[in-house]
Formats: C-alpha cells, structure tokens, sequence
C-alpha cells in the first residue's frame, strides 16, 4: 500500500456550525438533507434546515449513532440501547424526541457503549461497541440486529472500541476497525445468516486511531484517522488514493449525498459541518445510497415527536 501520498491541504466550506459536538452523519434521501445527532447537545440536527426546526430537534438523551428507516423514522443508538424515534412534521407541537427503545445491548455487562453501526445493503443495522471504562479492555463486539431476526452477535474478534463499520456497494464485504488499535479489517459478509467470513486486514492506518467509514460507488473507501481527523481514500485492494484535510478542527463524520451523491461533506467533531470542494479534492466518485433500516414501511403512532428550538 502507497502511505506516502502527502495530506492535501483543502479547506472544505463551512456550510452550518451547529451543536457542541460532532460523530455520526448520514443522508436521507427522503428529506433531501444532512442529518446528524450531537451527543453532548442531546439534539438531533439537518441541513438544509427545514424551516420549522432551524435550531435542531430537542432530544431527551443524546445518541452516539443514526440510521435512516425505510419509514422515515430514525434508528439510534443511545448508550447501550437501540431505539426508533419518528421525526415531526413541519410546524407540528410536541415534546423533546424520545425514542422508542427497541432493546437494550449486553445488558449484563456494564462497562460496554453502542459506539458505531451503519445499516447494511438489506435492511439490517450493523453495528458495534466500545469498552467506556479505564480498563479498556477489547470487550467490545459487532452485531447485526433484523425486525426479523432481532439482534445476533458477528464472529468478529473483540475490540476496546468498534469503529469504521462500512458496507460494500454490493453489501457482500463488510469493513471494521478497532478505534483503539490496529489496522482496517474487511470480512466476508451475509447479510440474511448474519454470518462473516475471511476477515483479513484492508490497509494499513495513515494515522493512530481508526474513525468513521463510508464507501463511494466505486466500491472504495473513505476513512477518517488519527485525532486531527484526516481523510484517506482508499481504492479497493487498500492503497491510498488521496488525503485530505478539510476541516480546522477534527473531523468525526462523513456522508455523500445531494444530487447524485456527487457531494461529500464533514461533520467536525465539535459540530461544524463542511463541504469538500471538488477543485480540492481532485475528481471523486460519486457515493453509493444509505441502506435504510427495514423497520417495516410505515411509522408508528406510538414515538413521542419532537419540538425545535
């Protein structure tokens, strides 16, 4: 794998500053817009800003990880819980959002947080947890969790904190870190048995510190590492491509989307969020849809809605 490709120097648009904190972003195609939760803020944010919630969602506890629901509704991963909260519709009056709890994760185990996760090309959410104790031992697992099958454990060796849990275009490869050490791990993987297989090492890190994932339609990969946040393109036998620095502060997140999810944006850790200009960024591939969590189509009349500030 080539390290050596120099960190370009690209300073993507400041497009909204929202929020005390940055870690999960992702498009819904539905709403034509950026979503992301902030956990220190316990608000859940979008840009383009409808209207009617130009400060954000009010939520009654933060949430670490997001999925959009093929309903509409969003799939979230609160401290050690999965839970279903439905969005409002515009100018509609309510409480803070409060989620719907679907279950709750190694509940015998205190020590152990829903870290990342990503809903995979079937309707399932894939997703891990991170060791939150001084100890930091590698106690943390993968998981696949189905309205039909409810949540099974992944095969995948134990990690202090799961991270850059990605999906191929064609849902058969699943890429994984630790967060903690080591390197980018790709398996083999199926989606209805819940089963992984040939987990080797994808590439090596740029820098310490393995963060969020995502793949372009070309089936490469994008990484944030290290504790700056550098971007690392990497094509789809592991070598870079490009890196890039966008933001001034460190970059937690990254999502395509826009017409033809021709656009990338960041989502800094302490809530900026920014565009990566494509005279920077030199020509990219445009990304590949979300998978939406297969929550069952139609949204339920029992979530609590939300009030925007």
């Amino acid at each position: 794998m080539n390290v050596a490709t120099a960190a370009a120097a690209t300073r993507g648009l400041l497009l909204t500053q929202a929020g005390q904190a940055g870690c999960a972003l992702r498009w819904d195609a539905a709403g034509q817009c950026w979503r992301w939760p902030d956990p220190a803020g316990s608000h859940l944010y979008a840009w383009p800003a409808a209207p009617a919630a130009p400060g954000g969602l009010r939520m009654s506890e933060g949430a670490q990880v997001m999925a959009c629901c093929e309903s509409g509704r969003l799939l979230l991963g609160l401290g050690k819980r999965l839970g279903m909260v439905e969005l409002p519709q515009p100018g509609q009056p309510g409480r803070a959002l409060q989620a719907q709890v679907l279950l709750t994760v190694d509940p015998a185990e205190p020590r152990t947080s829903i870290s990342d996760g990503c809903a995979d090309r079937h309707g399932n959410f894939v997703f891990g947890t991170a060791n939150t104790a001084q100890d930091q031992r590698p106690i943390g697992s993968f998981y696949q969790y189905s309205r039909r099958y409810g949540l099974r454990r992944l095969a995948l060796p134990a990690v202090v904190k799961a991270s850059s849990i990605a999906v191929s275009p064609d849902g058969g490869t699943l890429y994984f870190a630790d967060a903690a050490r080591g390197a980018l791990m790709q398996c083999d993987y199926d989606a209805e048995r819940a089963k992984v297989g040939n987990t080797k090492a994808f590439a090596a890190l740029v820098a310490p510190g393995a963060g969020a994932a995502i793949t372009d339609s070309l089936g490469n990969l994008w990484s944030v590492q290290g504790e700056g946040g550098l971007l690392v393109h990497y094509d789809r036998a592991g070598a870079v491509l490009r890196q890039l620095a966008p933001t001034p502060e460190a970059a937690s997140a990254l999502a395509f989307g826009g017409d033809g999810l021709a656009q990338l944006l960041v989502l800094g850790a302490r809530g900026g969020l920014y565009g990566v200009p494509p005279d920077g960024a030199g020509k990219l591939a445009p990304g590949v849809a979300d998978g939406l969590f297969d929550d069952g189509g139609s949204a339920s009349t029992t979530v609590t809605h939300a009030q925007s500030d």
